[in-house]
């Protein structure tokens, strides 16, 4: 496989890994699991247990997991054929993907600030307005 080739591969592939992570540690549809990975992580005796269910919590932590099963998944190796590529690669495969969450967390970030500053220059509007009587 030729660089440009790993490169192309090493930018697409942390995409779906990014998107698994900041689902699962993020999005609506696994709150119920998250709050009680978090609790557990937060309350339980045992140190092992504490550290297993804050992987489930953390976008950082648990992109780990995920390059891991990616890479199993596709074979993916970059710069090295032997295991050594498989290391290299699911350290660039955790920072890239890390990356798009940080940028993905800074744009839906701002998103939601423009979408409270259009509410609230709308409820202004609304109260500027003077009502027409017919």
């Amino acid at each position: 496989m030729t660089l440009t080739t790993q490169i192309t591969w090493l930018l697409l592939l942390a995409i779906p890994i990014a998107c698994v992570a900041w689902t699962v540690t993020h999005e609506e549809v696994f709150r119920e699991p998250r709050e009680y990975c978090l609790r557990r992580s937060k309350e339980d005796r045992a140190l092992l247990v504490r550290k297993f269910f804050y992987l489930f919590t953390c976008e950082y932590c648990f992109s780990h997991y995920v390059t891991i099963i990616f890479l199993f998944l596709t074979g993916y190796h970059l710069l090295m054929a032997d295991w050594r590529g498989y290391l290299v690669a699911g350290f660039a495969l955790v920072y890239v993907a890390n990356a798009y969450m940080s940028l993905f967390g800074l744009i839906r970030q701002d998103i939601v600030k423009e979408k409270a500053e259009i509410k609230c220059l709308n409820k202004e509007a609304k109260e500027q307005k003077p009502e027409r009587h017919v």
